[in-house]
């Protein structure tokens, strides 16, 4: 959809990237590394002054006690993702992906010879338990989790994490693979983190992003974390993967994350959310609630009964306004007539694409 909207010259809020500046200080302080000796290999698990920081920022959002052993850097929660399932999972085993589900999920699960188990979210997008439940067995090694959720935006309450301590309680060989890239934006529904809960915090990888958090998703700079045990075996497959993550960006954030107070970074979503949401009030389209992440997804079933990935490329062309339709986000294709859009991005492109909007 990026491609599409870049030959039809469309706004595009299909990929979820920012367009505004990132922090001054954090251009500055980049700058302030290029001069210094910071260009060659980094250790295999990252900067420890870095990994340090990061168990700080842990311990103050989350109160839980981490060293710096447990956190490895990675290019970007792509590769933690991959790096940790190919660690974890063997052939014959089966993981659990709650789809709508990132694309990245499934291919490091078909390579490592095991069987992904798709199962559907609720029409809220919540987790069907008793159905998660029916479909785990002894041979589940892994369920993926990503609060807050993309596509759609849904955050998990503490009855969802009581659920998931049930079944890991009930399956003692299972692990929990928690995608929280979106972990500091969420709005009036404060964000729950696997860090947080005992029972499941050793039972689990945690995975952040460093590019979702400081509008620097180019950097491709992310980092995980894992008990003892599994860190040693995800830090093989990242040696013969990438070995090791860009030098001065780690040695750029190892300075930064000091200074940051990311307590008001879902704030700052909040008034794009709610400038997008207010400027699509006299649309057609049907606006889902987005508690966390920067999507909203949209329902045009009073619009059109088109399939959602022909009615996604029809607005791209005809009314230059690129999304991205759920259905591919699921295994089995379904269509609910509801598309996604990304608000990650300034006041004028978000006042233009909602004039464009109101006009379909």
């Amino acid at each position: 959809m990026s491609a599409l909207a870049n030959e039809c010259q469309a706004i595009n809020l299909s990929q979820g990237f920012p367009n505004f500046p990132i922090d001054q200080r954090l251009k500055d302080l980049f700058k302030e590394q290029l001069d210094l000796n910071v260009h060659q290999y980094a250790p295999l698990s990252g900067l420890v002054e870095l990994r340090e920081q990061i168990t700080r920022k842990i311990f103050l959002h989350y109160q839980r006690e981490l060293n710096a052993s447990n956190v490895l850097i990675t290019a970007g929660a792509t590769q933690a993702i991959f790096a940790t399932i190919q660690a974890m999972v063997h052939p014959g085993e089966e993981v659990v992906i709650l789809d709508p589900s990132y694309d990245c999920y499934e291919s490091p699960v078909l390579l490592s010879g095991a069987k992904p188990v798709r199962i559907p979210l609720t029409e809220d997008f919540l987790p069907d338990w008793e159905r998660i439940r029916s479909n785990v067995s002894d041979r589940t090694k892994l369920i993926i989790t990503n609060n807050p959720h993309n596509p759609s935006g849904m955050v998990w309450d503490k009855e969802d994490f009581k659920e998931l301590q049930s079944l890991l309680n009930d399956f003692p060989n299972l692990w929990v693979l928690s995608d929280e890239v979106y972990e500091f934006i969420t709005f009036e529904k404060k964000h729950i983190s696997a860090h947080q809960i005992d029972g499941l915090k050793d039972r689990s990888i945690v995975v952040s992003s460093f590019g979702k958090t400081f509008h620097v998703t180019g950097w491709k700079i992310g980092y995980l974390t894992a008990p003892t045990e599994v860190m040693t075996e995800i830090q093989k497959v990242h040696q013969f993967l990438v070995f090791c993550v860009n030098s001065p960006a780690q040695s750029t954030l190892a300075h930064y994350l000091p200074e940051t107070d990311l307590t008001n970074l879902g704030s700052f979503y909040q008034q794009k959310r709610d400038f997008f949401r207010a400027r699509l009030k006299n649309s057609r389209f049907t606006l889902l609630p987005s508690e966390g992440s920067y999507f909203q997804v949209a329902s045009y079933k009073n619009i059109s009964s088109e399939s959602d990935v022909e009615f996604s490329k029809r607005i791209t062309k005809e009314f230059g306004v690129a999304s991205i339709p759920l259905s591919v986000f699921h295994a089995d294709n379904r269509d609910q007539k509801l598309i996604r859009f990304c608000f990650a991005k300034d006041e004028e492109t978000l006042t233009e694409a909602a004039q464009r909007l109101c006009k379909i």
